[in-house]
């Protein structure tokens, strides 16, 4: 049963990689569906959060322990038993339905899904310059696709047993503090503000975030 949703809002331009290129094109492809939509896998954004999680946990004075029992029934550990794995479950981030449904209609009026890639995506070019000469380096232009501004992306987690509200409480903290994704994100791409939201769509993230790191 899905509880909550993360919403991903694009601030910069991004690319969601698949380690793969198409040859005489572009080094490096988003990862999309058959239908030419791109989206971030699940389990990519679970391990962003993860990671975002264990950052503001490391941060703690007091209670670190206490946080790092419930970011481990959130998000498992590696090795996990059936008893000690991930109460939580994270769908692929995917372009709101509406929008999704609206190109479909489209798409009967034979708009192929490459034609609905390059609608939403554009190719950027980058060299490598050397430093001691200041001009790029040979065979060192690689070209990426990525996924333009300002585009929303909603991924739903799935619960296996309802989560306390100290377990939303970091999983807001972990939502507010991811702000790059994709390939790219050390380098200027991949820019995002993130909000989770609540079965109402309603943003619930500063809601929960003021519990974070508070035991009472």
């Amino acid at each position: 049963m899905s509880i909550y949703r993360i919403q991903i809002k694009l601030l910069s331009d991004t690319t969601f990689g698949r380690g793969d290129g198409v040859s005489g094109l572009i080094d490096q492809e988003v990862e999309h569906d058959s239908d030419g939509f791109p989206y971030l896998r699940g389990r990519t954004l679970k391990g962003l959060l993860s990671e975002e999680c264990d950052n503001l946990i490391a941060t703690l004075q007091t209670e670190r322990q206490h946080w790092e029992h419930l970011a481990a029934r959130l998000f498992g550990v590696a090795g996990s038993t059936e008893h000690k794995m991930s109460i939580m479950h994270v769908g692929d981030a995917c372009l709101p339905l509406d929008l999704r449904t609206a190109v479909a209609l489209q798409s009967t009026r034979s708009i192929t899904s490459t034609e609905i890639l390059e609608s939403l995506t554009t190719i950027r070019r980058q060299t490598a310059i050397a430093c001691e000469t200041g001009v790029a380096d040979h065979n060192s232009l690689r070209s990426a696709r990525v996924v333009l501004r300002d585009l929303c992306f909603i991924a739903s987690l799935f619960f296996d047993t309802q989560p306390t509200e100290e377990m939303v409480s970091l999983l807001a903290a972990g939502v507010a503090a991811l702000r790059r994704v994709g390939s790219g994100r050390n380098r200027g791409r991949g820019h995002v503000q993130c909000q989770l939201l609540d079965s109402s769509d309603e943003r619930v993230t500063q809601k929960y975030l003021v519990g974070f790191g508070v035991r009472g």
